[in-house]
């Protein structure tokens, strides 16, 4: 009869769940003011367009229930520019951590935090997103929220070239 014991996994999960607590996956995204020529009111407003809470645990099967963004965020996230914005380059955009929520695209194209929109030349579709840097040269991937993409009409599957543009 051969006896195994359970305790090496159970340890290896502890770890891993340990790691797993509220607010741990979006500890990473700032909540400092992002920089832009944006008045203070106008920052305050895109803000509260494209910050999202992170979803529930037990929440995570789905792409519906991943995405936390309400019904008047994705309405105003996807409204025109409404001020003149820099074109910053082309990217290929894939799914970022679809556990942090909001409307946001770390890419390296930016090297500070700040607001903007990215569009899909194909549709001409956008989105009104945080720019998060993300280390890499500038012909390298992007990867934008699950909320974005879904306001673009993107299969969360596909590698799109999406534009980015900086408020």
């Amino acid at each position: 009869m051969r006896i195994t014991t359970a305790a090496p996994a159970l340890i290896l999960t502890a770890g891993l769940l340990a790691g797993c607590t509220e607010g741990a996956m979006t500890a990473s995204r700032s909540t400092a003011a992002p920089k832009t020529q944006m008045t203070t009111e106008q920052v305050a407003a895109a803000t509260a367009v494209t910050r999202a809470p992170a979803p529930r645990p037990a929440a995570r099967a789905t792409a519906a229930q991943l995405d936390t963004t309400t019904p008047e965020q994705r309405a105003e996230a996807a409204r025109p520019a409404q001020a003149a914005e820099t074109k910053l380059g082309s990217t290929i955009a894939s799914l970022g951590d679809p556990t942090e929520g909001g409307f946001w695209i770390k890419t390296p194209l930016v090297k500070e935090r700040g607001l903007g929109r990215i569009v899909d030349p194909a549709t001409g579709k956008s989105a009104k997103v945080d720019l998060i840097p993300l280390d890499g040269p500038a012909s390298g991937g992007s990867q934008v929220s699950l909320p974005a993409l879904q306001l673009l009409g993107v299969s969360l599957t596909d590698l799109p070239t999406i534009e980015v543009y900086r408020s």
